[in-house]
């Protein structure tokens, strides 16, 4: 499966609100952050496996653009693509939209590949041909 992007779709809970019943700002990062690990999964390379093979993401830069407010029980449709490809980082180009097709947040995500000491590690062998 082509990891060059994907598509993940999630329901606001009451948990990832505010007292306003808006999505609380700091919990878009969160929706985002399950949707890039779903792209994972989906072209076969779980976050687990990469794990116990010493491979890790760490944020280097994030950019938020909030739109529109998700409120309590909307449906959210996150699109993630692989907007640049170096040997040991990504960047990630994120969109969130509601079930209106209404957009509602826009993110770009640098990580880094890192082993546990945090040094950098190039990206594994299986993963950049998958994300070509």
């Amino acid at each position: 499966m082509n990891l060059n992007s994907s598509h993940a779709t999630f329901r606001v809970y009451i948990e990832d609100t505010d007292a306003m019943g808006v999505v609380y700002h700091a919990n878009y990062l969160r929706f985002f952050e399950r949707a890039r690990s779903d792209m994972f999964r989906q072209a076969g390379l779980p976050l687990t496996a990469l794990i116990t093979s010493d491979y890790h993401f760490a944020i280097r830069d994030i950019k938020l653009h909030y739109d529109y407010p998700a409120r309590l029980d909307d449906v959210l449709s996150i699109s993630t693509v692989i907007a640049e490809q170096r040997s040991c980082s990504l960047l990630f180009e994120q969109k969130m939209k509601n079930q209106d097709n209404k957009m509602l947040c826009q993110a770009s995500i640098n990580v880094v590949c890192v082993n546990k000491a945090m040094k950098p590690k190039r990206l594994p062998n299986n993963f950049l041909a998958n994300a070509l």
